[in-house]
């Protein structure tokens, strides 16, 4: 199988190309917006997600190659590919999770209550390999790597996954003036990789700075040579 990203990120779309012996599971079968290929390629399922879910369900897409997908991403938000091993313990948001390849293993695990409550997941989804997993992003995706002494501390808007035997709660930190303005944080303590995504956004930070280049703008056209004194 083969992943071509669009060019131009603007544009909000990739490509994925799928040879004869390929199979592809799409869990946002929504983001599908071409297919070129036998009409009996795709065969859509219902994907019970946890034993307490059975009465809400969701539908995946089961593709066969040879086919070509064109799959739309939302604004501002960008596919990553990873090559995940048998090994593999991630645990990652299904929300997250784009597709992944025929093959792998895909397991759900339940939060506690009041993880649940407060982030609104009640299910993370272990994924093993061997296979490809298409991660959908807000921004750009790094990776963190845990200390089994030393607390990492995450924007939980912004985790997308970690692995099964790390130690989690959530938490915030500093003082408490700190505390008192900051999003909540997952604390994690462990080791192995943590996934997160870079484009969780201030939206104060945003309008400032929105502003202030509106004004930086409006003086350079305004001011006599303002355009050679305000940068």
């Amino acid at each position: 199988m083969r992943i071509d990203h669009d060019p131009q990120p603007q544009n909000g779309c990739v490509r994925a190309t799928l040879e004869d012996a390929d199979k592809l599971h799409v869990l946002h079968p929504g983001q599908i917006i071409a297919y070129k290929g036998k009409p009996s390629g795709r065969e859509d399922r219902f994907m019970d997600i946890a034993g307490m879910y059975r009465k809400r369900k969701w539908i995946r897409s089961r593709i066969a190659g040879p086919a070509e997908l064109l799959l739309g991403m939302p604004p501002g938000c960008r596919l990553h590919t990873l090559q995940l091993e048998a090994q593999s313990d991630l645990l990652f948001d299904l929300r997250n999770v784009l597709f992944f390849t025929d093959g792998m293993t895909m397991k759900n695990r339940l939060q506690s209550f009041k993880n649940a409550v407060i982030t609104k997941e009640l299910v993370r989804m272990r994924f093993a390999g061997p296979g490809q997993l298409g991660i959908v992003t807000t921004g750009e995706m790094t990776a963190l790597e845990l200390d089994p002494s030393i607390p990492l501390f995450v924007d939980a808007t912004a985790l997308i996954a970690y692995p099964e035997n790390a130690a989690i709660k959530l938490s915030v930190y500093g003082n408490s003036l700190a505390s008192q303005h900051m999003r909540v944080q997952w604390e994690l303590i462990g080791s192995g990789p943590v996934l997160v995504q870079t484009g969780s956004a201030d939206a104060q930070l945003e309008s400032q700075v929105r502003q202030d280049g509106l004004l930086r703008r409006t003086l350079r056209e305004v001011l006599p040579f303002g355009g050679v004194f305000i940068k």
